[in-house]
């Protein structure tokens, strides 16, 4: 049953939608998508425009999110975890019985009514990375812009995941893909160390959302 909603807040809202989860472990997962407004970063290849969105309230969201079959739910971005009374509708999601991911840069605290956390942290913003950042996650997944090895070693030791994702960085169109590759098997070929899976983003190959 639907909590009751006492003082109804306002969100960013980029987009809501439905689609199949398109990279990472949990790839061709059907989800509703939650795309929030704004972030604490700039990277130069990000495929989100995050600064055009709507205002939305908490009950427009809920509408909209039972309007679709998925029973899971991708909390995206833009940065999530910067999104204020963010654990309002986490809280009212979850007493809907959702299943709750997220996806975020890694820099702050997760809310703790997700149930699976993927975090991409920024090679341009390891410098933060080396000040604080989220100890876990079920998945990391970085993005190959440059030599990434160092980060990715740094980032080893920094978030303790179950899965550790590279991804082809995307400008103008065209991925990275053999230099993603060729750093992905230099990762591997180091001994006692997290073993690097190859992530695509796959809804983009086959052109859906």
């Amino acid at each position: 049953m639907e909590k009751q909603i006492i003082s109804e807040p306002y969100y960013n809202i980029v987009e809501i939608f439905e689609s199949l989860q398109g990279e990472g472990f949990n790839t061709g997962m059907p989800a509703i998508f939650i795309r929030f407004g704004k972030c604490n970063l700039a990277c130069t290849w990000c495929d989100t425009n995050y600064h055009q969105f709507k205002r939305w309230s908490l009950s427009q969201i809920l509408n909209k999110v039972r309007s679709f079959s998925a029973k899971n739910i991708i909390i995206t971005g833009g940065e999530p975890t910067i999104v204020p009374k963010l654990e309002m509708i986490l809280n009212q999601l979850k007493s809907l019985g959702y299943f709750l991911a997220i996806e975020t840069n890694g820099l702050n605290t997760v809310p703790a009514q997700i149930d699976f956390i993927a975090t991409s942290p920024k090679r341009l913003y390891a410098h933060k990375y080396e000040k604080r950042c989220i100890s876990f996650a079920h998945e990391v997944r970085i993005v190959a812009d440059d030599n990434i090895i160092p980060f990715c070693e740094m980032i080893e030791n920094k978030i303790q995941a179950k899965y550790y994702y590279l991804s082809p960085c995307e400008v103008h169109g065209k991925m990275n893909l053999l230099e993603t590759i060729t750093q992905l098997g230099k990762l591997n070929q180091r001994t006692d160390k997290p073993r690097w899976l190859l992530s695509l983003q796959t809804h983009k190959l086959i052109g859906i959302e």
